[in-house]
């Protein structure tokens, strides 16, 4: 495996199916260009002239569009920026708390990242989209899905407060499961 000398740039991008590293390595003198998501290679430019410009490529499950732009900023340095869906990846995480919540939870030592697309109702485990059964309930509504032999159900109440609007819970065997800061 050769080693990556020319990696300029690593973020880390938190989607609905797991936190996907995005690596970038850009020769300076050679123009070469190279793109790993999760430590695989996705494009590969070995001579480009224009040491400026984008690749666009997709990351996850649902192949969501993401963009890294290289500019000059002096004389030889650059600048590199990763936008998600057309966002800079910080207005796109911005954006995703308000549409998305997370929990990060261990069940008989294994680990678990559940991830609830509110738009959708769909619910993500560890990569997988789950199936999920909902139900009207007294003040609300709830998500009944399995976490290996876990029974869990994601409550849906109204916050009583327009800005809040509906607070959504994790409750795993019973258990109240914290929210998760990403």
């Amino acid at each position: 495996l050769e080693k990556m000398t020319d990696l300029v740039a690593v973020w880390e991008v938190a989607l609905s199916d797991g936190v996907h590293k995005i690596e970038f390595e850009h020769g300076t003198t050679s123009g070469k260009r190279v793109v790993y998501v999760d430590g695989k290679e996705e494009i590969r430019k070995e001579w480009m002239f224009k040491l400026v410009g984008k690749e666009t490529f997709n990351v996850g499950a649902a192949k969501t569009k993401a963009t890294i732009n290289i500019d000059a900023v002096s004389g030889f340095a650059y600048e590199y920026t990763l936008e998600i869906n057309g966002k800079s990846l910080k207005k796109y995480m911005e954006n995703r708390s308000k549409t998305t919540n997370t929990w990060v939870l261990s069940l008989g030592g294994m680990d678990y990242r559940v991830v609830l697309e509110k738009d959708t109702m769909d619910v993500w485990c560890n990569g997988q989209k789950l199936e999920t059964a909902g139900e009207f309930v007294e003040d609300g509504t709830e998500t009944h899905f399995s976490v290996g032999d876990h029974s869990c159900c994601i409550k849906a109440v109204s916050s009583g407060k327009r800005k809040e609007g509906i607070i959504h819970t994790l409750i795993v065997d019973d258990r109240e499961i914290p929210e998760a800061v990403e």
